[in-house]
C-alpha cells in the first residue's frame, strides 16, 4: 500500500538584514508524516519507531501541547481559528536522531473532509523549552499561500517582540518551500527559507539521510548557540526573555 508521508531532503537559510548581517545555512532533512499513518511508518520501517528509541523516531510529546492525541490537539487548534478541518493532517518536521530533536518551526497542513487545503498551523518552538502556534487559512494564490501575522512568541534573544511575519508557503509537492520574513516599523530585519525535494520513505532512504545527516538535529541545537554567539561578538544587543502568551 502506497504512504502518503515521505522524506524532503533540502537547506535552511537563515538572513540578519540589520543592524549587522549574518548568515545561517545548514543541509537538512524533515519527514513529512500523515499523523494516521505513524503506527503503519513504524510498522514497516526498522529504522523508524514510533514513541520509542530507534535511529530515527517520532513522539508525540515532541509536538503539541505534549499531552493527548496529538491529531486531536490539532483539529482543536483549527476549530478555534474557525477554519475547516477534518481531513488528512500532514506534518513536516524533523524527527528525533538517536533520540535527540530540536524543531525551530514544524509545519502542519490541514486538510477538509474533501482534501482541500484549509489550514496551516505553525508550531515554534524556542531554546527555553516553550512552543506556541500561529494558525492561519491555506488560501491559494498561484500555487502559492501568503500570510501576515503580528509576532507574538519569543524566539531569539537578539529580536524585538514588535515584530510581524510575512509567510509564503508552497505546499508539499514534489517540492516544499517555507519563507518567513520578519519586519518592524522600519522593514526587514529578518529573512527565511526552507526548501526540500521529496523522496520516497523507504528504508534505505531513512539509512541514506541518516550517512549525509548524522547527528542531524544536534548540529541544529549546536548551529544556533554557534551563531548566537557570533551576533553578540557583532554587538546586537541582548533581549529579556519574554513569557509565553495564551494561545
Amino acid at each position: 500500500m502506497s504512504l502518503h508521508s515521505c522524506l524532503y531532503l533540502g537547506n535552511v537559510v537563515h538572513r540578519r538584514l540589520r543592524p549587522k548581517t549574518h548568515v545561517l545555512r545548514y543541509r537538512v532533512f524533515w519527514l513529512l508524516v500523515d499523523l494516521d499513518e505513524i503506527e503503519k511508518l513504524a510498522g514497516r520501517f526498522w529504522l523508524f519507531s514510533h514513541n520509542r528509541f530507534n535511529a530515527i523516531s517520532f513522539y508525540d510529546d515532541d509536538h503539541g501541547s505534549a499531552g493527548g492525541q496529538l491529531r486531536a490537539q490539532v483539529e482543536g487548534l483549527v476549530r478555534a481559528a474557525q477554519l475547516p478541518g477534518g481531513g488528512p493532517i500532514m506534518l513536516l518536521t524533523m524527527p528525533r536522531i538517536f533520540n535527540y530533536v530540536f524543531n525551530p518551526l514544524s509545519v502542519y497542513f490541514c486538510h477538509d473532509p474533501n482534501g482541500t487545503l484549509s489550514a496551516i498551523v505553525y508550531e515554534v518552538h524556542n531554546t527555553f523549552g516553550e512552543r506556541h502556534w500561529y494558525v492561519l487559512p491555506a488560501t491559494s494564490e498561484n500555487g502559492h499561500i501568503d500570510h501576515e501575522t503580528d509576532k507574538a512568541f519569543y524566539v531569539s534573544p537578539f529580536l524585538d517582540m514588535k515584530m510581524r511575519y510575512a509567510f509564503r508557503v508552497f505546499p508539499p509537492a514534489h517540492n516544499v518551500r517555507v519563507a518567513i520574513r520578519g519586519f518592524d516599523s522600519l522593514g526587514g530585519i529578518i529573512s527565511t527559507a526552507l526548501n526540500g525535494q521529496r523522496q520516497e520513505l523507504t528504508d534505505f532512504a531513512l539509512l541514506m539521510a541518516l550517512l549525509k545527516f548524522p547527528f542531524l538535529t544536534l548540529k541544529v541545537t549546536a548551529a544556533i548557540h554557534w551563531h548566537a554567539l557570533l551576533l553578540w561578538l557583532k554587538g546586537i544587543r541582548v533581549r529579556a526573555h519574554q513569557p509565553r502568551p495564551a494561545q
